[in-house]
């Protein structure tokens, strides 16, 4: 008889957050609009449109733009080899370079979303935003290749290797440039050690909380090489309990860290230091935005997210019998 566990604990590494759950007052106008332009691509199959007519973005315009087109590029992506990855990924990039560029007859739909994207971004986005969003994107769809050559050869990387590549393949770097578009921070705020450090923090905590939420799911389909879960599990020799709970204490480390590091953050001047505050605002609010998101969104639990969030039970999915080489 099977006496394995047939739930997971989901342990609530939010509930201190300083951070509410908030919602922009023009968000439902501007997510019907988007959502109306982005169902005109016809990108998604019936079943994956579906599930992101499910999704609820929490941004403006720029800010839901970007995340339907990380929304698709993973949707094109996910589970292809490292070849198809890397042609699909050339082309996004192409297309993030040169929007005014028409794109080729018969090109893969990627190029045309990515384009429209970033041409209708840079109409209103401050400069040094527009520079920062694509040297992170570049590092994160440089980081998907790598991901497809790991899942192609069925690599399991050591937890240090896994979190170096998930901090690029997670995607939230590219995130905070949509949080400058409207003010205009030099590059010597931006990559200020501190700030640096704040921006690291905030992308640490939705690494732990994205594959604590996505692991049962990742694990049913047999993709969980890329699952910090499952990784802590193989390589500290935990059960999967234990596996959340060394998550949830990482996890609340982290949030020292941010709130400490909030308190190192130097004075540019009483003008630029609200900018800086506005900015790290949003930087905090992206980890909130995320959990709240991956309850709402029925992306890993389906029409569950709401009791699931209040029993912290997350009934176990059955996955692939393989062996772990």
């Amino acid at each position: 008889m099977d006496a394995r566990p047939k739930t997971i604990y989901l342990p609530d590494t939010m509930v201190n957050w300083p951070w509410p759950r908030t919602i922009n007052p023009h968000h439902e106008d501007v997510k019907a609009e988007v959502d109306a332009s982005f169902r005109d691509f016809k990108a998604l199959s019936p079943k994956s449109q579906e599930a992101f007519d499910k999704c609820d973005f929490e941004h403006l315009r720029s800010g839901c733009d970007s995340m339907n087109l990380f929304f698709i590029v993973e949707e094109y992506t996910d589970m292809e080899n490292e070849a198809v990855t890397k042609q699909r990924v050339d082309i996004v990039l192409d297309a993030l370079h040169n929007p005014h560029k028409i794109r080729p007859e018969g090109e893969c739909i990627l190029g045309e979303i990515a384009r429209q994207f970033w041409a209708r971004a840079i109409q209103s986005a401050s400069l040094p935003s527009q520079r920062h969003f694509l040297e992170t994107f570049d590092e994160y769809l440089n980081s998907v290749v790598v991901e497809a050559l790991n899942r192609e050869q069925g690599r399991r990387r050591s937890l240090d290797d896994y979190l170096k590549l998930r901090r690029k393949t997670i995607g939230v770097k590219p995130s905070f440039p949509i949080l400058e578009m409207g003010i205009d921070l030099p590059d010597e705020i931006i990559y200020h050690p501190v700030i640096m450090d704040l921006a690291d923090c905030i992308t640490e905590l939705i690494i732990i909380d994205n594959d604590m939420m996505s692991y049962n799911k990742e694990q049913a389909a047999g993709n969980e090489f890329h699952n910090l879960i499952s990784i802590v599990m193989l390589e500290l020799d935990l059960d999967r309990g234990s596996a959340m709970a060394w998550a949830a204490h990482y996890h609340a480390e982290v949030q020292k860290r941010f709130i400490d590091g909030l308190a190192k953050v130097p004075s540019w001047g009483p003008s630029v230091d609200v900018l800086v505050k506005e900015y790290l605002n949003g930087v905090a609010n992206w980890a909130r935005a995320n959990h709240s998101w991956s309850y709402e969104s029925q992306r890993y639990f389906g029409t569950m997210g709401p009791e699931i969030r209040q029993t912290r039970l997350v009934p176990l999915l059955s996955g692939p019998n393989r062996k772990v080489m």
